[in-house]
């Protein structure tokens, strides 16, 4: 059986990131590009495709681990019954190439350990050429190389990358791993104790930088580190996930491949960081998305790669089992060609904040602004495919409206709060006109909510953003309606689905029903408690969910209420800046969401 999500910790440098096991195992190492297939394991579970695994000597699992503090540096503890060692892992925050480095420390008597690495590239298919000279190995198989070089030898069998070695109280021993393209240098050997401080001061040093000081410091800390470790520095871009295909239900077939960037979560992305105190990520943030949707903005994505790509073609790795027998596996991701309204709209708004928030002006943003406000004037009719990305026939979805509304509403604002050039009498018009149009034909007087998209009968979650985006107050009658309704169809144990799904709803995105509770939704839902003045409800739906945070403080997209476990890409990005907005919300009126609606906005 693999182990759950909650057993994972992550690793990375600000380009690559690794997911390690609880039982000692690096099984999943994503690199820095999508088009390079290396990696060291296929997919979480699935040992022969790929795997790291330092334990003790028979198979351990941990009998405790952490971060140290305020990094992303991970120590784990194995005690047997001859006694208890530490394994630390770390990826050094770096300007060449990706590290690995892996420290053995015997903390009491003396332990046999086991170093077994199944080395893949190709998405677990490729087994490369391996050379070894002492304590020094090479390996390589087209565009891929990797070196590993240990304090101890190594032996092949097999295909397999093995040793076993004794570790006493008061001794070390060292591993790094390092990959290196085509045509590369092996790289030369490094001090590996020097390298684990230095990328734990880096840590701290980042860390020190946070100006929230709120009750949960700890939480928002560590999600801001794990934001940090998914964005991309060369770009500036963050990607949704480090992995592809973990299923939002397990055994089902909703795998995809979240290790690209999502225009939708721009706004999300440059409050958070902002807010936090991060500026400089914020700018680069906003730097990565003026470059990626360069064009004409009817080719703008909804994602695109770590540097921009577009070319994000899907395709299914059918020589997979898939996490917990979840198939297909998947890379790419097909969702990158549809239209989607909304994209436009997170655009403007995260071009908006920064304006608002006094990061010191680009000359594009507002021309850009100008070119999308054309392209939205005459598609904002349009149906798309929506937040969520389905795969059936296009609809005129209520959530895809509301932001067409935020969009020109942002518009609106950069005229009148900065004095930017624009047609001011004819945005206010569209405005009104897209704000009628939603409350009539998207709102169902019967039964006082709003549905999912126009004459429909389901409900969306994403209707939670309508008050935070500042299209109709928290208090208003018919927004208390939507949330009295999305609390008693799409809520389980206090947890948020998506959107209505039964088998009545399959046509609606070409998929069988079934997945967990969406975490950012829920944390939605707390934030529009927050603005509907329902501040211990607020708190306890985000007391809930800090508790489904696993030891190390990492949280997944889904939450699978029936099996009390993570599902989905993991670590999650919206979910761990959801959980950051949230509790700036809590700290202060001047919160995210606050800003965000107007209702916080400084006079």
């Amino acid at each position: 059986m693999p182990l759950r999500l909650e057993d994972y910790g992550l690793i990375g440098d600000t380009q690559s990131a690794a997911l390690v096991g609880y039982d000692g195992s690096i099984d999943w190492l994503c690199l820095p590009r999508f088009d390079s297939e290396a990696c060291f394991a296929a997919l979480l579970g699935d040992e022969r495709n790929g795997r790291w695994l330092l334990a003790p000597a028979g198979g351990h699992r941990a009998t405790g681990r952490r971060y140290r503090p305020d990094t992303l540096v991970l120590e784990t503890d194995f005690t047997t019954a001859d006694g208890t060692v530490r394994v630390t892992d770390c990826m050094p925050v770096r300007k060449g190439l990706p590290d690995v480095f892996r420290r053995v420390e015997g903390l009491s008597g003396r332990v046999r350990m086991r170093s077994e690495m199944v080395l893949r590239t190709g998405y677990g298919r490729v087994v490369p050429w391996v050379r070894q000279t002492g304590r020094h190995l090479l390996a390589a198989a087209g565009p891929d190389g990797f070196t590993l070089d240990s304090d101890v030898e190594h032996e092949l069998e097999r295909d397999d990358i093995v040793a076993e070695f004794e570790v006493q109280a008061g001794q070390h021993v060292d591993f790094r791993l390092a990959w290196t393209g085509w045509g590369e240098e092996p790289p030369a050997p490094l001090d590996v104790s020097k390298e684990i401080e230095q990328t734990a001061k880096w840590w701290q040093d980042w860390t020190g930088a946070c100006r929230y000081e709120g009750e949960h410091r700890e939480a928002v800390v560590r999600s801001l580190i794990t934001l940090k470790a998914m964005s991309y520095g060369p770009s500036g871009g963050i990607v949704a996930a480090p992995t592809t295909s973990l299923p939002e239900q397990l055994g089902g077939v909703r795998n995809w491949d979240y290790r690209f960037c999502w225009i939708r979560d721009a706004t999300f992305t440059l409050l958070a960081l902002l807010d936090a105190g991060y500026e400089d990520e914020a700018v680069a943030w906003r730097e990565w998305l003026l470059r990626a949707v360069a064009g004409r903005p009817e080719q703008m994505q909804l994602m695109y790669g770590v540097e921009g790509e577009r070319r994000l073609t899907e395709f299914e790795l059918d020589w997979l089992p898939g996490y917990a027998g979840s198939r297909p596996v998947r890379a790419g991701n097909a969702a990158s060609g549809q239209f989607q309204l909304d994209v436009y709209s997170e655009l403007m708004d995260a071009l908006h904040q920064a304006r608002s928030h006094g990061i010191p002006p680009d000359e594009q943003a507002w021309a850009v602004q100008r070119v999308l406000m054309d392209f939205l004037e005459s598609h904002w009719r349009d149906p798309d495919e929506g937040i969520w990305e389905i795969r059936g026939e296009r609809r005129h979805f209520t959530h895809s409206k509301v932001m067409a509304w935020a969009a020109v509403d942002r518009a609106v604002r950069g005229v009148e709060d900065f004095g930017l050039d624009g047609p001011l009498p004819d945005w206010k018009r569209l405005r009104s006109t897209i704000h009628d149009e939603v409350c009539e034909q998207a709102y169902d007087r019967k039964r006082n909510t709003f549905t999912q998209y126009y004459g429909s009968s389901t409900l969306d979650a994403a209707l939670l953003l309508m008050s935070s985006v500042g299209f109709l107050p928290a208090t208003d009658k018919r927004m208390r309606g939507t949330v009295a309704a999305i609390e008693k169809e799409l809520c389980r144990d206090g947890f948020v689905q998506r959107y209505t799904m039964t088998k009545a709803t399959e046509k609606l995105d070409g998929l069988p029903p079934g997945e967990g509770a969406f975490l950012p939704c829920t944390f939605w839902l707390a934030d529009h408690y927050l603005l509907a003045g329902r501040g211990d409800g607020g708190r306890a739906v985000f007391d809930r969910l800090l508790g489904l945070r696993n030891d190390l403080g990492l949280l997944s997209e889904e939450y699978d209420v029936a099996a009390s476990r993570l599902v989905g890409n993991f670590p999650q990005a919206l979910t761990h800046l959801s959980l950051v907005n949230t509790a700036l919300d809590i700290a202060s009126a001047q919160g995210p969401s606050h800003r965000r609606s107007g209702t916080g906005r400084k006079k």
